[in-house]
């Protein structure tokens, strides 16, 4: 059993957009978190296109700064705000501090469930080496077995290839496997590929016409593996 971590397991406290805001209240700019909320697909189209091109943006503090900073910058752009590199550190600072995430509810008794009924835990996700210790931190990483981060793998969803090197660390076969993701592009459809079955996180409901298995509460995911 694989999980995903962003927004599967972990999330910016207490959102994104909530985060973001404080951010740049703390810097002298007043903005709505609705109206970030309402710009998230800044973040789903940078996603994308880092991976069109084979960005591998997690695989260096360089490389994730500037990712990153390609977001906030037009998302402030678009807000009004004048982008700068002490504004970039700031909201970079913000985002990478293991303080500013925690686990979702319905985490902790899944996994403990999951692990007293003998199933082999693993981790698969697009993140920063720094993954590693916000799972120490928030004491979760003892449920896992195997954790394959891109950033320290040097390889990302959707590449098949991330899936199929957890696959092997676990000696575990695809058809005997299950992958639970939030993201369609980046979850779904390359651990379907590789013959695991994928489950749909859908906790924000973006996807309510998805037609393979999908949650909304990992609450639900016992049922889905017949193992409650």
């Amino acid at each position: 059993m694989f999980f995903d971590a962003g927004e599967t397991l972990v999330h910016p406290h207490p959102s994104f957009p909530e985060l973001l805001t404080e951010a740049l209240r703390e810097k002298g700019h007043q903005v709505d978190p609705g109206v970030v909320r309402e710009r998230l697909w800044v973040v789903s189209e940078r996603f994308l296109k880092a991976a069109r091109e084979n960005d591998l943006w997690t695989t260096s503090a360089e490389k994730s700064r500037a990712f990153w900073s390609s977001i906030y910058e037009t998302f402030l752009r678009e807000l009004g705000i004048e982008w700068n590199d002490g504004l970039a550190q700031h909201l970079y600072e913000t985002f990478t501090d293991l303080s500013n995430y925690r686990l979702f509810e319905d985490v902790v008794a899944v996994l403990e469930l999951l692990h007293a009924r003998g199933l082999q835990l693993g981790l698969v996700s697009n993140f920063e080496e720094w993954l590693e210790r916000l799972l120490d931190a928030l004491d979760v990483s003892r449920f896992f077995d195997v954790q394959v981060i891109s950033g320290r793998e040097g390889v990302e969803k959707p590449d098949p290839t991330i899936f199929l090197l957890a696959l092997d660390r676990a000696r575990a076969e695809p058809g005997d496997s299950a992958y639970v993701g939030d993201n369609v592009h980046f979850d779904i459809e390359p651990a379907a590929s590789v013959g695991m079955l994928p489950v749909l996180l859908d906790r924000r409901g973006r996807y309510p016409d998805h037609d393979g298995v999908r949650i909304t509460s990992m609450s639900e995911l016992p049922e889905v593996l017949e193992v409650g």
